[in-house]
């Protein structure tokens, strides 16, 4: 099948950041006394995907909605502009396939991170000439599906000719919600039911065949 309009999740699909934002929730946790002990990388993994506020309600449990909102502020703070100078670690083959794509696709991004993020993935790697357009959470403070939606009616995106691509369930389940075709990565954070499910790829290159 090929599709005109491609549009891919970010953590877990096009990079890996969890070395770079390790170090700001460490930071802010212990600036607030959340922690015992240093948060490591891969604490983060069963993380990536999910929203902000859950995931520091599941570190933190019994934290308050208001100290919440006080942490997140400052990790998003310090997130944006520590993502800016250091940035993540693109998987294997994405710039060169990104970069191949765009000449015959339009390229989106919607994930589930906050405002600015996507904006310092795209900086960070000097991708911004290569994506349509993106949308976020932290932009419409929606979830993945409404979000996948407004970018497609924003863009005038049929179902026909578009695909979302990701790693994650929710990824899978906010496709299927918009009545997308779905590609799986299996080398990011997520695990999928169906586990047989396809298409999927191993490595981000395979993509092509597929698109």
């Amino acid at each position: 099948m090929s599709y005109k309009n491609l549009i891919f999740d970010l953590d877990g699909t096009l990079w890996d950041s969890r070395a770079t934002i390790i170090t700001i929730w460490n930071k802010v946790l212990n600036k607030h006394q959340l922690i015992k002990k240093d948060l490591k990388p891969e604490d983060m993994n069963q993380y990536m995907g999910l929203l902000a506020d859950n995931i520091l309600k599941d570190i933190v449990p019994g934290i308050s909605d208001q100290k919440v909102q006080e942490v997140l502020s400052e990790i998003v703070r310090n997130e944006n502009q520590v993502l800016h100078i250091y940035g993540g670690i693109l998987y294997d083959g994405v710039e060169e396939l990104l970069k191949s794509l765009a000449k015959n696709h339009k390229l989106f991004i919607v994930s589930n991170c906050q405002d600015g993020y996507i904006e310092a993935f795209l900086a960070y790697n000097k991708f911004s000439d290569l994506f349509t357009d993106f949308e976020s959470y932290g932009q419409t403070q929606k979830p993945k599906a409404e979000n996948i939606q407004l970018l497609m009616e924003r863009n005038h995106l049929t179902i026909e000719d578009s695909v979302y691509i990701g790693d994650t369930q929710t990824d899978y389940d906010s496709a299927l919600a918009n009545g997308l075709p779905f590609i799986f990565c299996e080398y990011g954070f997520g695990k999928l039911s169906p586990k047989d499910y396809k298409p999927s790829v191993s490595k981000f290159s395979d993509l092509e065949v597929y698109v």
